[in-house]
């Protein structure tokens, strides 16, 4: 725009015009500072999409550019862009390299193809269920609901891998189907039941965090979770009474070293005392390091191009992504109005973390008069766009080096300044959301644990059993928040979650080896080492094919994924170990009775 006519400068007009007199215009044009660099080596283009920008962005990263040229594209279109690229990906490369894993997990402690592909395939169904409602509902997938199958798969699949390695248990005792069916229900129907009501409701537990992607992860996962179990429950008991089995869990490359290392474990409490010291000491150090992640860019990687992007606008103009605002203006008081206006922009620009303000105001004194009253009545455009309302005039802030504190004082500034009517952004979102994070992570975990709690209650009716149980995933939520702080992934929109996830998950291991241990108890002295033959296999199966499984997201280009696996890698880790451990140390001394210990040694 010319700073003296206002009309278009066209590319042909630049290159006809002698360098001193660009500089002149530069110099003199009023939207200079706004859109040029300090150091003069950069422009800052705004577009303004009419329909979809998205398909904007798109177009335009699409676009070669000129020669000598360098273009860098940063706005909320990119990034959207960028991760609806990603979830197609995610949806089609992740969830068969899951099943992949788990299968190759489930063989190493099973033993069996066909029983391997069996315990999975509940979960499996359920997660394409579960798709089929989310799309039949008209719902659309996002980042954090992408990786609902997922879940599915490999936390729906405990059931199944419980039901099945039982059944195969039975199957060196007797061929007679029947027998081995209602042993294995007898066992763990209950167990099986209690362990999908349980991590149902540790993912129904993020519906109380009022933050709707996170509400929706958690019931499409419940419903899933619920559909495999069901499944399992069902589809099972018949499926695997018109097979005949082998118990080659025996020769399987996990499966009886696992049970021996964890029969020898278990005969002393000094490694479940060790574990829980190192657990608590680990907790205390670390978890009042956690901090929130106020990041808008927090799900790509730190070499992502959107993330480089981002930075090197915020290099050259101090932010990629500006806030905007309205000041109260009556648009008949003309050229009048403008004057209180300018004098709030600099009390703005005045605040840390501010670069500039720009809005017509800074106009009036650059212009003449009748150029001014053309951008106040709309009929001569800005690059900004429209920057006038009918009771308002639009202002853009564009920052420098910003903090929260920074932008907690403008939103203070705009609420106590009469003349300032808004002021919002994608700083300002994410600002609100680093809020609910904190206050997710709080009221998502209470909510699981009371849930949780009050579940085994009612199903065991007895406070021992039923604290037992706590104790194990209250270490392992203690492990899973010292792990984010130690290793620096801090609370994020799902990270903040996972705990809650990982109660609803991690309490199937205790309730598993808490039924283990009551069936084994009618037999007498030593019924914790029969627990573990009976329960141990199928729990260390789970959590490391959870935990491999899980592996697979790091296909994910987006940062937020491999941090999920981390987190999970850890979680179930600790879980399993922590129920098979810390459980029977809390027993009475007959359950670890030297007479059962010495037939484990002789085994």
């Amino acid at each position: 725009m010319h700073p003296l006519t206002g009309e278009a400068l066209t590319p042909d007009a630049v290159a006809a015009t002698p360098p001193q007199a660009i500089a002149g215009l530069i110099d003199r044009n009023p939207v200079a500072e706004v859109l040029i660099s300090a150091d003069g080596t950069a422009t800052m283009l705004f577009v303004t999409s009419f329909d979809d920008p998205v398909a904007t962005a798109r177009t335009l990263s699409d676009l070669p550019a000129p020669e000598g040229t360098e273009v860098t594209l940063a706005g909320n279109p990119v990034i959207f862009a960028q991760v609806f690229d990603v979830l197609s990906l995610i949806l089609l490369a992740v969830p068969p390299l899951v099943i992949i894993l788990m299968l190759a997990v489930f063989y190493l402690n099973i033993g069996d193809r066909r029983l391997s592909a069996l315990a999975i395939m509940p979960a499996i169904v359920g997660s394409l269920w579960t798709f089929g409602t989310v799309f039949a509902l008209g719902r659309q997938v996002d980042i954090i609901t992408v990786i609902v199958p997922i879940f599915v798969i490999v936390m729906g699949s405990a059931d199944g891998l419980h039901f099945i390695t039982h059944f195969q248990d039975k199957a060196t005792e007797t061929e007679d189907k029947v027998v081995m069916v209602a042993s294995a229900l007898r066992h763990v129907g209950v167990p099986m039941i209690l362990t999908t009501v349980s991590t149902a409701v540790g993912f129904l537990s993020l519906t109380f965090t009022g933050v709707k992607p996170i509400a929706e992860l958690g019931v499409f996962a419940a419903v899933g979770i619920g559909f495999a179990g069901v499944i399992s429950l069902f589809s099972l008991p018949a499926l695997m009474s018109r097979l005949t089995i082998t118990p080659a869990y025996t020769t399987a490359i996990l499966g009886p070293r696992v049970t021996r290392t964890l029969e020898r474990l278990i005969s002393t409490r000094r490694p479940a005392i060790g574990l829980t010291v190192l657990i608590l000491l680990f907790a205390i150090v670390f978890i009042p390091r956690l901090s929130v992640d106020p990041d808008q860019l927090f799900f790509f990687k730190a070499d992502d191009p959107v993330r480089v992007a981002f930075e090197t606008t915020e290099e050259l103009f101090g932010g990629a992504t500006p806030l905007f605002g309205e000041f109260v203006y009556d648009p008949a008081t003309g050229l009048n109005g403008l004057a209180g206006i300018a004098a709030v922009e600099r009390e703005l620009e005045a605040l840390p973390g501010i670069r500039k303000v720009f809005s017509l105001a800074d106009l009036a004194d650059a212009l003449p008069p009748d150029q001014v009253e053309g951008f106040l009545s709309g009929t001569a455009a800005l690059p900004f766009g429209e920057m006038v309302s009918s009771d308002g005039l639009r202002y853009i802030i564009f920052p420098s080096d910003f903090g929260t504190d920074d932008l907690r004082g403008w939103l203070e500034f705009a609420e106590d300044e009469p003349q300032i009517k808004l002021l919002t952004g994608m700083p300002v979102v994410w600002d609100e959301i680093a809020r609910l994070v904190l206050r997710s992570q709080v009221v998502s975990l209470l909510a699981a644990f009371l849930l949780v709690t009050a579940l085994l209650g009612i199903s065991y009716r007895r406070l021992r059993e039923t604290v037992i149980s706590i104790i194990p995933i209250a270490l392992t939520v203690l492990t899973l928040l010292a792990f984010l702080a130690a290793s620096g992934i801090q609370l994020n929109l799902m990270t903040a979650v996972l705990s809650s996830i990982v109660i609803g998950v991690g309490i199937d291991y205790a309730i598993h080896f808490v039924a283990a241990i009551d069936l084994a108890r009618a037999s007498g002295a030593g019924y914790a080492f029969r627990a573990i033959r009976s329960a141990g296999r199928p729990i260390v199966a789970n959590a490391l094919g959870i935990a491999v499984a899980m592996t697979a997201l790091w296909l994910s280009p987006l940062a937020i994924h491999s941090q999920v696996s981390m987190i999970m890698w850890v979680s179930m880790t600790v879980a399993a170990a922590t129920a098979l451990l810390v459980i029977p140390a809390l027993l009475p001394k007959e359950a670890i009775d030297a007479i059962s210990h010495s037939t484990v040694e002789d085994s």
